[in-house]
């Protein structure tokens, strides 16, 4: 084998075994306490698997409704400040973090919407989200909008709209209305309630060409029959958030509700669970590992 064949072959071994990327990592930040989190959360949340639930989904766009399927993934990882990436090594500077990756599907007419939402939360809840990605395709084309914790909040959106065009702002640290997921499944009680600034979600600013910054809002968290609901009201916006949870450990998120006013018309999306399940997902990407999705109801 001459030189060059062997600098090839090398390359290949080394890209071809690289780590997965969902793959847990024994890091000595994942062991911190934090007295604010559930006694069972660590045993909930890293025994190396993900929490993956399925629901049904009517998605309210082009002022009408729209049947389809929604999926939130919620997994532990460590995260490396700086780079604002999943670590893929032990490194005492990781944090760990409670990622949520929020997914729609639904078709309106001829065309289908794909919707993607990552949502990396330190599992310190005095802290804020070290990163927020969101990406909508679509047949008319790509939108994608990206926050970084720096300073501030640095957002870099891109779109194929000529009103919602390319650009790179720089915001206050306010309340993120993305973060209330994560924080809901880490501790609910420790989400403030009352008025003050939230900047809403991706998903809704991007697909709704509304001006990225944060608004007046209002944020209840109750107990009825046997759940707790979470709601995030924005006055301006003529828009609320509901979401109901489990009120015991781990706080399943069994459904939510989204009315706002689209067209002259006030619309509702909802989304109600099929099925949740624990699954090492990313070690089942073989022809044959579709059990899991068909339990799903996907």
């Amino acid at each position: 084998m001459n030189s060059y064949t062997l600098l090839i072959t090398s390359l290949l071994f080394i890209f071809c075994t690289a780590k997965s990327p969902e793959k847990k990592n024994d890091s000595i930040t994942t062991k911190i306490e934090n007295q604010q989190k559930h006694k069972n959360f660590n045993n909930y949340w890293y025994a190396g698997k993900a929490e993956i639930t399925s629901y049904k989904l009517t998605q309210a766009r082009y002022g009408q409704i729209y049947d389809g399927t929604a999926v939130n993934i919620f997994v532990t990882e460590d995260f490396l400040p700086q780079k604002q990436v999943k670590a893929d090594y032990q490194n005492k500077k990781n944090v760990p973090i409670l990622k949520l990756n929020s997914t729609k599907k639904y078709t309106t007419g001829i065309y289908p919407y794909a919707i993607m939402t990552s949502t990396f939360s330190p599992i310190d809840i005095n802290k804020k989200a070290i990163k927020i990605s969101f990406s909508a395709q679509e047949w008319c084309g790509n939108t994608f909008m990206q926050l970084n914790n720096r300073e501030d909040f640095k957002i870099k959106f891109f779109s194929y709209f000529e009103s919602n065009a390319d650009r790179n702002l720089s915001l206050k640290k306010e309340v993120l209305e993305n973060d209330f997921w994560n924080l809901l499944r880490i501790n609910p009680a420790s989400i403030k309630t009352g008025n003050y600034k939230v900047i809403p979600s991706f998903e809704f600013l991007g697909l709704n060409h509304q001006e990225i910054k944060a608004y007046n809002a209002t944020i209840n968290l109750i107990e009825k029959d046997g759940f707790m609901y979470f709601s995030v009201s924005y006055p301006t916006l003529k828009r609320k958030l509901t979401i109901q949870l489990t009120k015991e450990f781990p706080y399943t998120i069994e459904s939510w509700e989204e009315t706002f006013t689209q067209r002259g018309k006030e619309l509702t999306t909802k989304a109600t669970k099929i099925k949740t399940i624990q699954s090492a997902y990313w070690s089942k990407n073989g022809v044959t590992d579709t059990k899991e999705r068909k339990e799903l109801g996907l």
